[in-house]
Protein backbone atom coordinates (compact mmCIF):
# COMPACT_ATOMS: atom_id res chain seq x y z
CA UNK A 1 0.00 0.00 0.00
CA UNK A 2 1.35 3.28 -0.84
CA UNK A 3 2.61 5.41 1.87
CA UNK A 4 2.21 9.40 3.11
CA UNK A 5 3.94 12.30 4.24
CA UNK A 6 2.23 15.44 5.48
CA UNK A 7 3.54 18.75 6.03
CA UNK A 8 2.42 22.05 7.71
CA UNK A 9 2.49 23.37 11.08
CA UNK A 10 2.48 20.98 14.34
CA UNK A 11 0.05 22.96 16.63
CA UNK A 12 -1.28 22.45 19.39
CA UNK A 13 -4.84 23.18 19.48
CA UNK A 14 -6.91 24.93 22.64
CA UNK A 15 -10.57 24.04 21.83
CA UNK A 16 -13.24 26.29 23.63
CA UNK A 17 -17.07 26.48 23.41
CA UNK A 18 -18.22 29.64 23.24
CA UNK A 19 -22.09 30.50 23.91
CA UNK A 20 -22.27 33.70 21.91
CA UNK A 21 -21.03 34.67 18.81
CA UNK A 22 -20.30 38.31 20.03
CA UNK A 23 -17.33 37.32 21.76
CA UNK A 24 -15.68 36.72 18.04
CA UNK A 25 -16.52 40.42 17.18
CA UNK A 26 -14.96 41.49 20.87
CA UNK A 27 -11.41 39.65 19.47
CA UNK A 28 -11.82 40.79 16.03
CA UNK A 29 -12.13 37.24 14.59
CA UNK A 30 -13.82 36.53 11.51
CA UNK A 31 -16.51 33.92 12.08
CA UNK A 32 -15.50 30.35 10.42
CA UNK A 33 -11.83 31.84 9.55
CA UNK A 34 -8.21 31.23 10.08
CA UNK A 35 -6.33 34.70 11.33
CA UNK A 36 -2.72 34.06 12.19
CA UNK A 37 -2.01 36.10 15.56
CA UNK A 38 1.41 36.92 17.03
CA UNK A 39 2.36 34.93 20.86
CA UNK A 40 1.36 38.23 22.78
CA UNK A 41 -2.00 37.66 21.09
CA UNK A 42 -2.84 34.70 21.43
CA UNK A 43 -1.81 34.58 25.40
CA UNK A 44 -4.35 37.13 25.61
CA UNK A 45 -7.16 35.29 23.84
CA UNK A 46 -6.43 32.27 26.03
CA UNK A 47 -6.88 34.92 29.06
CA UNK A 48 -10.24 36.34 28.07
CA UNK A 49 -11.48 32.34 27.07
CA UNK A 50 -9.91 31.16 30.49
CA UNK A 51 -13.44 31.07 32.46
CA UNK A 52 -15.45 28.83 29.71
CA UNK A 53 -12.84 26.32 29.77
CA UNK A 54 -10.35 24.05 26.90
CA UNK A 55 -9.12 21.30 26.06
CA UNK A 56 -5.81 20.73 24.26
CA UNK A 57 -4.89 17.91 21.50
CA UNK A 58 -2.09 17.95 18.75
CA UNK A 59 -3.60 19.89 15.66
CA UNK A 60 -2.76 21.36 12.21
CA UNK A 61 -4.63 20.53 9.40
CA UNK A 62 -2.08 17.95 7.87
CA UNK A 63 -1.48 16.26 10.92
CA UNK A 64 -5.11 16.00 11.66
CA UNK A 65 -5.06 13.98 8.31
CA UNK A 66 -2.07 12.20 8.79
CA UNK A 67 -3.40 11.26 12.60
CA UNK A 68 -6.98 9.88 10.32
CA UNK A 69 -4.97 7.97 7.65
CA UNK A 70 -2.97 6.14 10.54
CA UNK A 71 -6.18 4.86 12.11
CA UNK A 72 -7.50 4.09 8.71
CA UNK A 73 -4.06 1.86 8.71
CA UNK A 74 -2.33 3.67 6.17
CA UNK A 75 1.35 4.25 6.77
CA UNK A 76 1.68 8.30 7.60
CA UNK A 77 4.08 10.51 8.60
CA UNK A 78 4.24 13.91 9.55
CA UNK A 79 7.13 16.68 8.80
CA UNK A 80 7.06 20.12 11.01
CA UNK A 81 9.18 22.23 13.19
CA UNK A 82 8.49 22.76 17.34
CA UNK A 83 10.21 23.67 20.06
CA UNK A 84 12.12 22.44 22.85
CA UNK A 85 9.37 22.57 25.31
CA UNK A 86 6.40 20.95 26.45
CA UNK A 87 4.26 22.05 24.07
CA UNK A 88 6.28 20.30 21.59
CA UNK A 89 6.69 17.19 23.32
CA UNK A 90 2.56 16.98 23.89
CA UNK A 91 2.71 17.18 20.11
CA UNK A 92 4.97 14.75 19.19
CA UNK A 93 3.72 12.09 21.72
CA UNK A 94 0.53 12.58 20.44
CA UNK A 95 1.09 11.56 16.89
CA UNK A 96 3.50 8.94 17.80
CA UNK A 97 0.47 7.37 19.97
CA UNK A 98 -1.93 7.74 17.10
CA UNK A 99 0.59 5.63 15.11
CA UNK A 100 2.28 8.60 12.86
CA UNK A 101 5.84 8.65 12.48
CA UNK A 102 6.79 12.38 13.08
CA UNK A 103 9.94 13.84 11.58
CA UNK A 104 10.45 16.64 13.78
CA UNK A 105 12.67 19.70 13.17
CA UNK A 106 13.57 21.23 16.75
CA UNK A 107 13.76 24.95 17.59
CA UNK A 108 14.34 27.28 20.31
CA UNK A 109 11.46 29.17 19.95
CA UNK A 110 8.31 28.07 21.62
CA UNK A 111 5.96 25.29 19.91
CA UNK A 112 2.88 26.69 17.92
CA UNK A 113 -0.66 26.48 19.19
CA UNK A 114 -4.01 27.65 18.24
CA UNK A 115 -7.10 29.18 19.95
CA UNK A 116 -10.10 27.46 18.54
CA UNK A 117 -13.37 28.70 19.02
CA UNK A 118 -16.48 26.90 19.02
CA UNK A 119 -19.97 28.45 18.62
CA UNK A 120 -23.01 27.22 19.23
CA UNK A 121 -23.49 25.84 15.88
CA UNK A 122 -20.47 23.72 15.63
CA UNK A 123 -18.93 26.62 13.38
CA UNK A 124 -14.85 26.61 14.49
CA UNK A 125 -12.87 29.55 14.41
CA UNK A 126 -9.30 29.97 14.31
CA UNK A 127 -6.62 32.18 15.67
CA UNK A 128 -3.26 30.96 15.41
CA UNK A 129 0.12 31.43 16.54
CA UNK A 130 2.57 29.44 14.16
CA UNK A 131 5.98 29.88 16.61
CA UNK A 132 8.42 27.36 15.41
CA UNK A 133 6.43 25.85 12.90
CA UNK A 134 6.96 28.81 10.86
CA UNK A 135 10.95 28.76 11.07
CA UNK A 136 10.61 25.43 8.89
CA UNK A 137 13.03 26.90 5.71
CA UNK A 138 13.87 25.61 2.61
CA UNK A 139 17.14 24.91 3.71
CA UNK A 140 15.26 22.23 6.17
CA UNK A 141 14.69 20.13 3.06
CA UNK A 142 16.29 17.59 2.16
CA UNK A 143 15.99 14.70 -0.61
CA UNK A 144 16.27 12.18 2.02
CA UNK A 145 12.80 12.94 4.41
CA UNK A 146 10.50 11.85 0.65
CA UNK A 147 12.68 8.27 0.71
CA UNK A 148 10.36 5.52 0.96
CA UNK A 149 6.65 7.96 0.86
CA UNK A 150 4.55 7.93 -2.36
CA UNK A 151 2.43 10.77 -1.75
CA UNK A 152 3.22 14.38 -1.19
CA UNK A 153 0.15 15.59 1.55
CA UNK A 154 0.35 19.49 1.67
CA UNK A 155 -2.28 21.83 3.93
CA UNK A 156 -2.87 25.06 1.93
CA UNK A 157 -1.93 27.00 4.93
CA UNK A 158 1.67 26.80 4.05
CA UNK A 159 1.47 29.29 1.29
CA UNK A 160 2.84 31.94 4.07
CA UNK A 161 5.80 30.07 3.61
CA UNK A 162 6.77 30.08 -0.10
CA UNK A 163 10.23 29.72 -0.67
CA UNK A 164 10.19 26.97 1.67
CA UNK A 165 6.87 25.24 0.08
CA UNK A 166 8.50 25.47 -3.20
CA UNK A 167 11.61 23.69 -2.53
CA UNK A 168 9.18 20.53 -0.15
CA UNK A 169 7.45 20.51 -3.61
CA UNK A 170 9.88 20.66 -6.52
CA UNK A 171 12.03 18.00 -3.91
CA UNK A 172 8.89 15.71 -3.26
CA UNK A 173 8.27 15.72 -7.38
CA UNK A 174 11.96 14.92 -8.26
CA UNK A 175 11.45 11.91 -5.82
CA UNK A 176 8.36 10.47 -7.70
CA UNK A 177 5.81 11.70 -4.87
CA UNK A 178 2.49 12.35 -5.78
CA UNK A 179 1.11 15.69 -4.59
CA UNK A 180 -1.89 16.49 -2.98
CA UNK A 181 -2.80 19.54 -1.36
CA UNK A 182 -6.32 21.44 1.10
CA UNK A 183 -6.44 24.79 0.41
CA UNK A 184 -6.85 25.06 4.43
CA UNK A 185 -9.09 28.62 4.22
CA UNK A 186 -10.92 30.49 2.27
CA UNK A 187 -9.28 33.80 3.84
CA UNK A 188 -6.24 32.45 2.89
CA UNK A 189 -6.84 31.57 -0.32
CA UNK A 190 -8.29 35.06 -1.21
CA UNK A 191 -4.56 36.62 -0.13
CA UNK A 192 -2.71 34.19 -1.88
CA UNK A 193 -5.07 33.08 -5.02
CA UNK A 194 -2.51 33.51 -7.78
CA UNK A 195 -0.08 31.54 -5.93
CA UNK A 196 -2.14 28.67 -5.34
CA UNK A 197 -2.91 28.34 -8.79
CA UNK A 198 0.67 28.58 -9.67
CA UNK A 199 1.15 25.92 -7.77
CA UNK A 200 -1.69 23.59 -8.80
CA UNK A 201 -0.53 24.17 -12.64
CA UNK A 202 3.03 23.12 -11.59
CA UNK A 203 2.56 20.46 -9.02
CA UNK A 204 -0.44 18.82 -7.88
CA UNK A 205 -2.16 16.10 -8.71
CA UNK A 206 -4.97 16.17 -6.04
CA UNK A 207 -6.94 19.01 -5.00
CA UNK A 208 -9.22 19.39 -1.76
CA UNK A 209 -11.36 21.89 -1.41
CA UNK A 210 -14.64 23.22 0.42
CA UNK A 211 -16.95 25.39 -1.34
CA UNK A 212 -15.91 28.95 0.14
CA UNK A 213 -12.95 28.34 -1.03
CA UNK A 214 -13.44 27.13 -4.47
CA UNK A 215 -15.23 30.35 -4.91
CA UNK A 216 -12.51 32.24 -3.60
CA UNK A 217 -9.98 30.15 -5.50
CA UNK A 218 -11.80 30.50 -8.99
CA UNK A 219 -14.49 32.83 -8.82
CA UNK A 220 -17.14 29.80 -9.84
CA UNK A 221 -19.63 28.04 -8.34
CA UNK A 222 -19.36 24.18 -7.06
CA UNK A 223 -19.61 22.34 -10.00
CA UNK A 224 -18.23 25.12 -12.54
CA UNK A 225 -15.21 25.43 -9.90
CA UNK A 226 -14.56 21.14 -9.79
CA UNK A 227 -14.74 21.17 -14.02
CA UNK A 228 -11.64 23.53 -13.76
CA UNK A 229 -9.83 22.20 -10.76
CA UNK A 230 -9.86 18.96 -12.42
CA UNK A 231 -8.59 20.61 -15.78
CA UNK A 232 -4.99 21.24 -13.95
CA UNK A 233 -4.94 18.04 -11.78
CA UNK A 234 -5.40 14.60 -11.84
CA UNK A 235 -8.08 14.78 -9.48
CA UNK A 236 -10.26 17.88 -7.91
CA UNK A 237 -12.74 17.30 -5.04
CA UNK A 238 -15.05 20.19 -4.32
CA UNK A 239 -17.17 19.94 -0.59
CA UNK A 240 -20.52 21.14 -0.54
CA UNK A 241 -21.20 20.80 3.08
CA UNK A 242 -24.87 19.03 3.85
CA UNK A 243 -25.23 18.88 0.40
CA UNK A 244 -21.91 16.08 0.16
CA UNK A 245 -18.46 16.88 -2.29
CA UNK A 246 -18.65 16.32 -5.67
CA UNK A 247 -15.38 14.74 -6.90
CA UNK A 248 -14.13 14.62 -11.17
CA UNK A 249 -10.58 12.44 -12.48
CA UNK A 250 -10.59 13.37 -16.39
CA UNK A 251 -14.04 12.64 -17.56
CA UNK A 252 -15.53 10.80 -14.48
CA UNK A 253 -17.37 13.11 -11.96
CA UNK A 254 -18.91 11.47 -9.25
CA UNK A 255 -21.81 12.87 -6.33
CA UNK A 256 -21.17 11.56 -2.15
CA UNK A 257 -24.14 12.70 -0.49
CA UNK A 258 -23.33 13.61 3.27
CA UNK A 259 -23.68 11.28 5.99
CA UNK A 260 -26.08 12.07 8.69
CA UNK A 261 -24.53 13.77 11.82
CA UNK A 262 -25.05 15.54 15.08
CA UNK A 263 -22.62 18.76 15.02
CA UNK A 264 -20.76 19.40 17.75
CA UNK A 265 -18.08 20.69 16.21
CA UNK A 266 -16.61 20.90 12.90
CA UNK A 267 -12.99 21.55 13.69
CA UNK A 268 -11.33 18.61 11.71
CA UNK A 269 -14.19 17.52 9.11
CA UNK A 270 -11.83 18.68 6.39
CA UNK A 271 -9.08 17.19 7.70
CA UNK A 272 -11.09 13.66 8.76
CA UNK A 273 -12.37 13.88 4.96
CA UNK A 274 -9.35 14.21 2.89
CA UNK A 275 -7.75 11.14 5.40
CA UNK A 276 -10.95 8.72 4.67
CA UNK A 277 -10.71 9.93 0.85
CA UNK A 278 -7.29 9.32 0.62
CA UNK A 279 -6.98 6.04 2.69
CA UNK A 280 -9.51 4.85 0.34
CA UNK A 281 -7.68 6.30 -2.83
CA UNK A 282 -4.19 4.36 -1.98
CA UNK A 283 -6.23 0.92 -1.54
CA UNK A 284 -7.38 1.12 -5.07
CA UNK A 285 -11.36 2.09 -4.36
CA UNK A 286 -13.86 3.68 -6.78
CA UNK A 287 -13.99 7.63 -6.34
CA UNK A 288 -17.07 7.00 -4.99
CA UNK A 289 -15.92 4.53 -2.70
CA UNK A 290 -13.61 7.13 -1.54
CA UNK A 291 -15.65 9.91 -0.95
CA UNK A 292 -18.29 7.70 1.01
CA UNK A 293 -14.87 7.00 3.24
CA UNK A 294 -14.24 10.97 3.61
CA UNK A 295 -18.05 11.12 4.63
CA UNK A 296 -17.97 8.58 7.07
CA UNK A 297 -14.58 10.06 8.73
CA UNK A 298 -15.65 13.53 8.70
CA UNK A 299 -19.40 12.46 9.92
CA UNK A 300 -17.99 11.29 13.12
CA UNK A 301 -15.24 13.75 13.72
CA UNK A 302 -17.85 16.49 13.95
CA UNK A 303 -19.78 14.49 16.71
CA UNK A 304 -17.08 15.36 18.89
CA UNK A 305 -15.24 18.42 20.37
CA UNK A 306 -11.82 18.69 18.94
CA UNK A 307 -10.39 16.61 16.37
CA UNK A 308 -9.67 13.62 17.92
CA UNK A 309 -11.55 10.21 18.17
CA UNK A 310 -11.57 7.66 20.82
CA UNK A 311 -11.07 3.75 20.31
CA UNK A 312 -14.90 3.55 20.07
CA UNK A 313 -15.92 5.75 17.93
CA UNK A 314 -12.95 4.67 15.38
CA UNK A 315 -14.33 1.25 15.78
CA UNK A 316 -17.99 2.53 14.55
CA UNK A 317 -16.22 3.93 11.61
CA UNK A 318 -14.20 0.30 10.58
CA UNK A 319 -17.65 -1.00 11.25
CA UNK A 320 -19.43 1.70 9.10
CA UNK A 321 -16.64 1.82 5.74
CA UNK A 322 -16.90 -2.17 5.83
CA UNK A 323 -20.52 -2.09 5.39
CA UNK A 324 -19.68 0.13 1.82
Amino acid sequence: MKKILGIGSALVDIVTQVPDENILKDLNLPKGSMTYVDAKTSVGIGEKLAHLGNQMASGGSAANTMSGLAQLGVEAGFLSKIGKDEVGSFFEKQMTETHVKPQMLKSDTPSGRVQALVTADGERTFATCLGAAAEMCADDIKPELFEGWDIFYVEGYLVANPTMLDKALETAKKAGLKIAIDLASYNVVEESRDYFMQLIENYVDYVFANEKEAFALTGMEPLQALDFLASHCDIAVVKVGAKGAYIKRGNEMVTVPPMKANVIDTNGAGDMWAAGFLAGLVKGESLTKCGQMGGIVAANVIEVLGTKMDDARWDKIHKAIAKL
